[in-house]
């Protein structure tokens, strides 16, 4: 019994940042503010001729896409007064590609959360202070883990964004639809590389902040209950 809660402790500080980092990925693609921030910020509507009704609309969409069980996209937007078809067949192909990360991003999210919220259900459960202060002292670890792969990948990103950034395709993605050109692609243009360096930025952040939250709660707590036991 004795290895089976040691077990379960550590599988409780491995799901902690893994929870972490895809509930900050999932707050990230999901973020319409995000996207439209971006257009604003690139000028995407000079680029693309789109209007920024057109553009929330395509927004809008793909964030719906990524959450219906839509095999392929199919987006109809509103230029010089005619409809047409936002996406060509290698993007779509690409954003098909796109969407199964995403939903192994969910996977992976909604099977910590439950392994999370059980061990630490069981934990309170118990109530005796000794598995309240090794509960604590996990989430301690499991926040510290997470805040330090967020901070590795961050010094990585600030030195050279554009290297990691093509890393992460090339290990991500089996084809190569995601070779986009920029002069007849729109996905490229609503997205240029500025809006994916903005999204690794606010990935990190909800990131940090959420791993500073958790490890702080419980750190302050075992502080608590060390001063009442010294006092």
């Amino acid at each position: 019994m004795k290895i089976l809660g040691i077990i379960a402790k550590w599988l409780f500080i491995l799901c902690l940042p893994i929870l972490l980092l895809t509930a900050s990925i999932s707050w990230t693609a999901n973020s319409l503010w995000l996207y439209k921030t971006g257009f604003e910020k690139y000028g995407v509507s000079q680029t693309t001729g789109l209007s920024e009704s057109e553009l929330e609309k395509a927004a809008r969409g793909l964030i719906s896409y990524f959450n219906s069980d839509d095999e392929y996209i199919s987006l109809t937007v509103m230029k010089d007064g005619k409809p047409f078809e936002l996406f060509n067949e290698r993007e779509v192909i690409h954003l098909k590609d796109v969407k199964g990360l995403i939903r192994l991003d969910y996977r992976l999210l909604w099977g910590t959360l439950i392994y999370v919220l059980a061990y630490a259900g069981v934990s309170l459960f118990r109530r005796k202070k000794r598995y309240w202060r090794q509960l604590a002292w996990s989430v301690v670890w499991g926040s510290s883990i997470a805040l330090g792969l967020t901070l590795a990948l961050g010094i990585g990103a600030l030195f050279n964004f554009e290297q990691l950034f093509l890393q992460f395709h090339f290990i991500s993605f089996a084809n190569e639809f995601w070779l986009l050109d920029p002069t007849r692609d729109y996905l490229i243009r609503l997205f240029p590389e500025g809006s994916f360096y903005d999204m690794a930025l606010f990935f990190g952040s909800v990131n940090i902040g959420l791993a500073v939250v958790l490890g702080g709660v419980a750190g302050g707590y075992l502080i608590k209950i060390r001063r009442r036991a010294k006092a």
